[in-house]
């Protein structure tokens, strides 16, 4: 049978005729109305044809390729049974079911190895692929698994392969190249995806943009090590797979057991990057844990670090609400012991020096100035010198003598005793403290123990605290942006992309984190003009500018601001609470730059009613005159408002005069999407380090 699934401008075509492993004969854009009759001619044809010095059968690219169907590029799936001489995998289709709407559920068996392997295939509404494989060993004996994996095909036209590297304070840098002959492939073996993580891999046409170009891409939903990869076979096939990076011995099935990979999300767009981003944020807003706006929040981490103490957050809570700061989180700092970032992790008990009344006191402060209360806490982490160390050193990963990390080790939460410690710990804060929000976080790689029992495991605890405390959020935070993937993103309501909150580095961050992520779970703070993690200096109008589009926040002693830069914080906060809405919900854009000094991205309304646009200078332009600002994403027909808007102190440029359509307050332009889009208006002169933001509002 030929199962045809189409959604939003998405398609694929299944041939599951049989015998062997179903193969995507098309997985792309739309083909329109297909009759069976077509579906089946079109099956038939793709049929390749024999070539020379090869098998005598035709070689496909099935949905789980071996090396027994003739496939030679990297296998879909590995292991053997001890004892038995021969261990290829070789599989026959028992059934496909239809179990809903564009899902489908394809069961697999290898009678000779004694397993059998379910795999569940669903192209949502938004048009986004979604495929899990589960092995299990219907024999006596055990299955040591070596890899299960999902590959797809990719059109021989995606030609060019981009993906993303970085460091702590520096996540999300992109890199691209040809996808040649052979195998490109991105291992994570961090024990959490890491600042260095692949994170979203697409291939695509030559020179795709984030306007143009086909783009096939892949995300693997796992938050512990994993693997991606493009590969080119020489058998003439382009293909891209995922699955969880396995160490020998990790998972071995008894008989009876099985094993689920994550899931692999795949996308496919016809107008590039933001094509893929208009499918995955609808589809992760389909499923979201989040209510209610994203409130403004202050961190004490970079105003305060380890300086707790009542009078100075006092001060602290005061200035944040006077400027309309809606959450407070206390940072590290306030557990029993915790002076600096040496000593302490895992008794978490709240420190009766500090706060000999614990932190009621600080929390009815909080609350008395009408915002409500966050917490930091690192609950996967212990350091060597705490009272839980000292009493537990059996529920510490790897050996004793290994190097800590950041001063500290992990915490084997696979043991069940420790799970059940750092549950009760957690629960028993969250029941002692009106506690809105923790910020979770995880400051080292493991390095050691099973990495999928500890990952199997966090997800298991952060499922409990939030069942014991129903509404409150979770923010994932790793060191920054060394956990970000669509495995956490289930389980939390917020993510820190970075450390840094260096403006220049953020925007580059944020543009490429914002590919995959939406922009109400992306933490954006406005910090102190002495960026801490690079040593630049920022003008305040870049940094608001920057923090304005995303999950706004402070990461600033507002008590050493000015009246001048308290005013405009707080006119900042008010232009982000009226336009939240919108920036939270709309589709993100970004113009495709021919120059990569200058760029423009923006959020327009769903119904294009609406948009916000922030031109960026991130460096030296090329030329005198830059590119005009076109743009993108508005209903071409429609005629829009276009006016500049105030955050912060107006940018820094270098113009005697501003464009003719900037130069009177009085003067209203009003032009069409289509003129706005394509024509555009030309560009202020803004200099390196600067932004300008504009809305545009449509008059009919």
């Amino acid at each position: 049978m030929i199962h045809y699934l189409r959604a939003a401008g998405a398609a694929l075509v299944l041939d599951a005729s049989g015998p062997g492993v179903p193969v995507l004969v098309h997985w792309g854009s739309d083909l329109g109305l297909l009759d069976p009759a077509d579906l089946g001619t079109l099956a038939a044809s793709s049929m390749p044809p024999v070539g020379p010095s090869s098998l005598d059968v035709p070689v496909r690219l099935s949905l789980l390729p071996t090396a027994a169907e003739g496939w030679s590029g990297r296998p879909g799936v590995g292991g053997f049974r001890t004892g038995v001489g021969q261990n290829d995998l070789s599989f026959e289709l028992m059934c496909v079911r239809e179990s809903g709407e564009n899902t489908l559920a394809i069961e697999l068996v290898d009678r000779n190895a004694a397993v059998s392997i379910l795999i569940d295939l669903e192209l949502s509404r938004e048009g986004v692929l979604r495929l899990r494989n589960t092995l299990t060993n219907t024999g006596t004996g055990s299955f040591e698994l070596a890899a299960l994996d999902v590959i797809l095909p990719v059109p021989d036209r995606a030609r060019e392969i981009l993906d993303f590297t970085g460091l702590w304070s520096h996540e999300r840098r992109p890199q691209r190249s040809l996808l040649g002959q052979g195998l490109w492939s991105r291992e994570s073996r961090h024990g959490r995806p890491g600042h260095d993580d692949s994170f979203l891999t697409v291939v695509g046409t030559p020179g795709f943009g984030f306007r143009q170009g086909e783009v096939w891409a892949v995300h693997e939903a796992w938050s512990g090590d994993k693997r991606v990869w493009g590969e080119r076979s020489a058998l003439g096939y382009a293909a891209l797979g995922a699955g969880e990076l396995l160490d020998p011995g990790e998972i071995s099935l008894a008989g009876g057991e099985s094993y689920s990979g994550p899931w692999t999300i795949a996308v496919y767009s016809d107008a590039g990057l933001d094509g893929l981003s208009a499918r995955l944020h609808p589809w992760i807003r389909s499923w979201s844990t989040l209510s209610g706006p994203r409130k403004v929040v202050l961190n004490t981490w970079e105003a305060v670090y380890f300086d707790h103490d009542l009078d100075t957050l006092g001060r602290l809570i005061d200035a944040a609400a006077t400027v309309g700061v809606e959450r407070f989180v206390l940072d590290d700092g306030w557990f029993s012991g915790r002076t600096d970032d040496q000593r302490a992790l895992g008794d978490w008990f709240v420190d009766a020096a500090k706060w000999p009344s614990g932190l009621h006191p600080l929390i009815e402060r909080v609350h008395g100035a009408g915002l409500d209360f966050g917490l930091w806490v690192e609950p996967e982490m212990v350091s060597p010198e705490s009272d839980l160390a000292r009493a537990h050193p059996d529920w510490l990963l790897g050996s004793a003598a290994a190097p800590t990390w950041r001063g500290q080790r992990v915490l084997d939460l696979a043991n069940p005793d420790a799970f059940a410690y750092m549950l009760e710990r957690l629960t028993a804060l969250l029941r002692e403290y009106p506690i809105a929000y923790l910020k979770w976080d995880h400051n080292r790689d493991l390095l050691g123990g099973s990495v999928h029992r500890q990952t199997v495991a966090l997800y298991a605890l952060m499922d409990a605290v939030r069942a014991a405390q129903p509404g409150l959020e979770i923010e994932s935070c790793a060191s920054g942006g060394g956990r970000i993937d669509l495995g956490i993103l289930s389980r939390v309501d917020r993510v820190w992309p970075s450390d840094t909150n260096d403006p220049l580095e953020r925007q580059q961050i944020q543009r490429y984190t914002g590919v995959l992520i939406p922009p109400e779970y992306l933490g954006g703070h406005l910090g102190a003009a002495l960026a801490h993690t690079t040593g630049r200096t920022s003008a305040l109008g870049f940094r608001l500018a920057t923090a304005l589009f995303g999950s706004a926040g402070i990461e600033w002693d507002l008590t050493v601001a000015t009246s001048a830069e308290m005013s405009q914080v707080r006119d900042w906060i008010t232009v982000y609470k009226q336009r939240r809405a919108s920036l939270h919900s709309g589709v993100v854009v970004h113009a495709d730059a021919s120059d990569p000094a200058l760029e423009l991205h923006g959020v327009v309304a769903q119904d294009r009613s609406t948009a916000i646009y922030a031109q960026v200078a991130v460096g030296a332009p090329r030329a005198a005159l830059p590119a005009p600002l076109r743009f993108p994403g508005l209903a071409p027909e429609r005629r829009y408002r276009v006016r500049q808007l105030a955050v912060g102190p107006a940018a820094q440029t270098v113009q005697t005069s501003p464009p003719a359509w900037l130069d009177s307050a009085a003067r209203e332009l009003i032009l069409t999407g289509a003129v706005l889009g394509r024509v555009g208006l030309p560009a202020p002169l803004i200099t390196p380090e600067q932004a300008a933001v504009f809305i545009l509002e449509a008059v009919f």
